[in-house]
């Protein structure tokens, strides 16, 4: 068989499900090996970084990598921001790029350039195939890595003449191995800090959002009451509907949770990336206690310097953690602030929730309304912009991975393609991305791939006709804000001219029904609601006079 028909075989012993991308010609031999497999579904996208994008959000909601492909040069480099995203959110991914022929890349020719130069920095290991035989090990190993705590994405290239050359070997059998486990005496360690901090509190990421690390988490809360702060990318992992819930932090901003952090005298982090949330935003004193629990040691930071580490798989430790739970013995714990805390948030999260004003939308009504017609297990895309930071502030979850919000490379476009490929994963759920007229824009072409595919999704299109997260941070910052405005289609032709089901939502009264219409709907829906962003500025201005009561 050819090399490119042995990728293939690699590709399917490892259980890859999707490849998503723009083919080219210089994978062409590749192309033509896939349309033979009975188990790889190959999706054409209208971008490549609209296929990278597909590729994260199948990995992020399912723990396994999917592939994006493109070709060489231009279809390369067209990857490459999708892919950053997706490894610095720590998505499993596979990158597969096809190259000219190998007698030529030590010269000046056409459209030859360092593909795995590029990709070295935005991915966990980045190659090119060179010897038919090399193909099972460095299958083997990209996807290896790519599922291996921290996961994320890894490229192979395979040039045009490499793919035709014929060979005799043959896939690498899967063998999975047991991550490492944190040390006992570390944990018994961690009893002893337990016992006698008074007002400890837990600040959950990523990480946790994996592996059925919430599970865990949940039993470790309902017995400790131990209040909960997650990160953007965290939410869901505990029940927001739980009393020990206190939402969500990562504004560039003290907010009202902020409080009970800053009350708290031991902070236990689990799944934490400081990509998420600074420490210098909630230690800036080098005063807290921290307790690291993750997968891999504490990156070296002036801010997070923890008193102890548990380093291993973090669903065994918080398990062992919940096993031994009665060595704590009864202890007295001042949780007031924590109290403090969800009930004020729970104010917050009411006001306008029930808002009729008739000629504008605010966020908050849009939210409200969001999550009552939102089940528990469907599924919220955000895409970057000023509407993530409402998402992430006034949007709860009761499910971790039912809110998916890009906030370590933070790339605008993610959210119509991702939703996409949730629609694939979780055919059975409402899938709804939420995006600006900016982001949007950005990647609007799969708009056709979505109705080629008949994807059960709704986007719903903030509108405000400017890159208004922008204009919000310099308004803040300088007290003005430079001309970011700009036009935008007709959306309801737009939205015709895809073959998609239009709505536009005026007042805040329509909104649920449109929402609950749009999702009886067969095939894709787009929902624009002109927004009312004078509640940004509003909102910042609440968030500078917190004063915390401990």
């Amino acid at each position: 068989m050819k090399t490119s028909e042995l990728l293939v075989r690699c590709l399917e012993k490892e259980g890859i499900e999707y490849i998503f991308g723009v083919p080219g010609e210089e994978n062409a031999d590749f192309m033509i090996a896939l349309e033979k497999s009975k188990s790889i579904r190959f999706i054409l996208t209208r971008h490549e970084q609209g296929a990278a994008f597909m590729a994260e959000a199948y990995g992020r909601l399912t723990g396994n990598p999917a592939a994006c492909l493109g070709t060489l040069g231009p279809g390369a480099t067209n990857l490459i921001t999708g892919v950053a995203n997706a490894n610095m959110d720590h998505a499993p991914m596979l990158v597969l790029t096809g190259q000219g022929a190998s007698t030529r890349l030590h010269k000046e020719s056409h459209q030859i350039m360092d593909v795995v130069a590029m990709f070295k920095p935005v991915t966990k290991w980045a190659t090119t195939i060179l010897h038919p035989s090399s193909v099972p090990e460095i299958v083997r190993k990209a996807i290896r890595l790519a599922r291996s705590e921290k996961p994320g994405a890894c490229h192979i290239e395979l040039p045009e003449d490499i793919a035709k050359l014929e060979t005799t070997a043959q896939p690498m059998k899967p063998r999975r191995f047991r991550r490492p486990v944190a040390d006992p005496e570390q944990i018994e360690t961690a009893f002893s800090m337990l016992r006698t901090a008074k007002r400890p509190i837990i600040l959950v990421g990523n990480g946790c959002a994996r592996h059925d690390a919430s599970s865990e988490l949940r039993r470790f809360c309902e017995v400790t009451g131990i209040g909960v702060i997650n990160t953007f990318m965290a939410k869901g992992c505990v029940d927001a509907d739980a009393d020990y819930c206190l939402y969500t932090i990562g504004l560039q901003a003290k907010d009202v949770i902020a409080c009970a952090l800053d009350a708290a005298d031991l902070v236990i982090t689990l799944g934490y990336d400081m990509v998420e949330y600074h420490p210098r935003l909630w230690n800036a004193d080098h005063g807290k206690n921290i307790i690291h629990i993750d997968f891999q040691p504490a990156e070296i930071d002036e801010f997070y310097h923890p008193e102890l580490e548990l380093v291993g798989d973090l669903t065994h430790t918080l398990s062992t953690i919940n096993a031994s739970i009665e060595k704590l013995g009864p202890v007295q714990r001042n949780l007031s602030q924590q109290t403090k805390t969800r009930h004020q948030m729970q104010l917050d999260l009411k006001q306008y929730a029930e808002d009729e004003t008739e000629h504008t939308v605010r966020p908050q009504k849009v939210l409200a309304d969001v999550r009552k017609v939102m089940g528990k297990k469907d599924i919220l895309l955000s895409d970057v912009g000023a509407h993530k930071m409402w998402i992430a502030r006034h949007y709860q979850c009761h499910e971790p991975n039912t809110c998916l919000i890009p906030n370590g490379f933070c790339s605008m476009g993610f959210s119509l393609p991702g939703a996409i490929a949730a629609s694939l994963v979780h055919p059975d759920r409402q899938i709804l991305s939420i995006c600006g007229d900016a982001g949007f824009m950005m990647n609007v072409q799969e708009m056709e791939t979505a109705k080629r595919l008949n994807s059960n999704i709704v986007v719903m299109v903030w509108e405000d006709n400017a890159y208004g997260l922008i204009a919000w941070k310099q308004q803040t910052q300088f007290g003005h804000h430079t001309d970011l405005s700009f036009g935008n289609p007709h959306w309801m032709l737009l939205a015709k001219a895809f073959g998609w089901h239009g709505h536009r939502v005026e007042k805040s009264v329509n909104l649920q029904d449109t929402l609950t219409t749009a999702f009886s709907e067969s095939g894709p829906s787009l929902i624009v609601v002109p927004i009312d962003y004078r509640e940004n500025m509003k909102l910042t201005e609440r968030l500078g006079n917190i004063v915390c009561a401990i």
